[in-house]
C-alpha cells in the first residue's frame, strides 16, 4: 500500500485511468493524495513517471500499512 502526496488538485476524470487504480483525495490544503495497493516496486516507478511527465510537483511517497489509509470514499 503506497501514499503519494503531489502538489494541486489532480482532475479525477483525466487521471483515474492513468494511476493504476489509486484512488484521488483531494485535500484541503492544496494537495491531491493518491493511496492504494500497488502490484511491484515497477508498478511504483510508472505511476512516478506519469506524474513527472506530466511537470505534477511530487510532495511525497509513502509505503504504509492498510490501517494507515484513508476510509474508502
Amino acid at each position: 500500500m503506497y501514499q503519494i502526496r503531489v502538489k494541486g488538485h489532480l482532475d479525477q476524470q483525466h487521471w483515474s485511468n492513468w494511476l493504476e487504480g489509486l484512488t484521488i483525495t483531494h485535500l484541503e490544503n492544496g494537495e491531491t493524495l493518491l493511496s492504494g495497493s500497488l502490484t511491484d516496486q515497477a508498478a511504483l516507478y510508472g505511476v512516478l513517471h506519469k506524474l513527472e511527465n506530466q511537470n505534477v510537483p511530487l510532495i511525497e511517497v509513502r509505503r504504509v500499512s492498510p490501517d494507515e489509509m484513508p476510509p474508502s470514499q
